[in-house]
């Protein structure tokens, strides 16, 4: 059996370790972020799932606190909305930090490859340079299409010519809705090739998939529920899942999901090829948006 447990970590290409199960707060109303971090943080997860759009980074810093746990011992992700301009962004980084009451943020991503290439840059640039400065750790992208990832590539390489060697950045991280109905196998290869953490945000597809035979089968066959086996089959894919929820008995659910693996005949049975995402889906848009 693999070895994984709730304090497993995946290492980064910026060199930091990042755990592999981590705990979202998208939608978590601003009032009840901080309980549910704390809930979480109970049942042992160390890694929050967290962006400026969600409007919830203040609870999580608050959960930060009154947790008592040493913040070397949490990961923090937060997102600058869209790309704009390298001041905004530089802005929105100290904002961030102000509202979640950090000294510096593990992992912030860029949510959406919108707002066009020359903004994507300068957001970009910003990030790295915040990096320099010590307010974020690592950095990466969300919602990036294949197009989306070989110019930042290339813009990477840009930075590097004019700053010099290693002064591009690197992608430490890609996060994009990800489960059997929406494998990606294409960015999966991609952000493989180089080194890059894949985090699967949606792993249980909103509960829409509860019920299918197949996921029935798995589930009854190994005594889990329809969600931990996803979960499970997000992990053995070398995946980070980022499962949310407000219920405490779906938290501590959510996490028990290292006391069994499914076979690589059963996880075949979840290889369906198909692309059915159920949440927004910015990957395919044009490079100019």
């Amino acid at each position: 059996m693999t070895t994984y447990n709730i304090k497993s970590t995946v290492k980064l290409s910026s060199g930091y370790e990042i755990p592999r199960l981590g705990f979202g707060v998208y939608q978590t109303l601003p009032g009840e972020t901080a309980e549910a971090c704390l809930e979480a943080f109970g049942k042992g997860y160390r890694h929050i799932d967290s962006a400026i759009a969600y409007r919830n980074e203040a609870g999580v810093g608050e959960a930060m606190r009154s947790s008592k746990l040493p913040r070397s011992e949490i990961y923090f992700t937060s997102k600058i909305p869209k790309s704009t301009n390298y001041e905004n962004t530089k802005a929105e980084v100290e904002a961030s930090l102000k509202t979640a009451g950090l000294d510096y943020i593990d992992l912030m991503l860029i949510h959406s490859p919108f707002g066009g290439s020359a903004a994507r840059k300068e957001t970009w640039r910003a990030l790295v340079d915040a990096v320099e400065e010590g307010k974020i750790r690592s950095i990466g992208i969300s919602n990036y299409g294949i197009h989306h990832l070989d110019e930042l590539e290339l813009h990477i390489a840009e930075l590097e010519a004019e700053r010099g060697k290693g002064k591009g950045g690197i992608i430490s991280v890609g996060q994009w809705e990800v489960h059997p109905w929406c494998p990606r196998p294409d960015i999966a290869e991609w952000s493989a090739k180089r080194n890059i953490a894949v985090e699967a945000y949606a792993p249980v597809v909103r509960g829409k998939r509860f019920g299918e035979k197949v996921l029935v089968g798995l589930a009854e066959k190994y005594g889990k529920t329809e969600a931990q086996i996803l979960i499970r089959w997000s992990l053995q894919k070398g995946y980070i899942p980022l499962p949310k929820s407000v219920t405490p008995s779906r938290i501590k659910e959510n996490a028990e999901v290292y006391d069994f693996e499914i076979s690589e005949e059963d996880l075949a049975k979840l290889d369906f090829k198909e692309y059915l995402p159920v949440c927004w889906d910015p990957t395919i848009a044009a490079l100019d948006k």
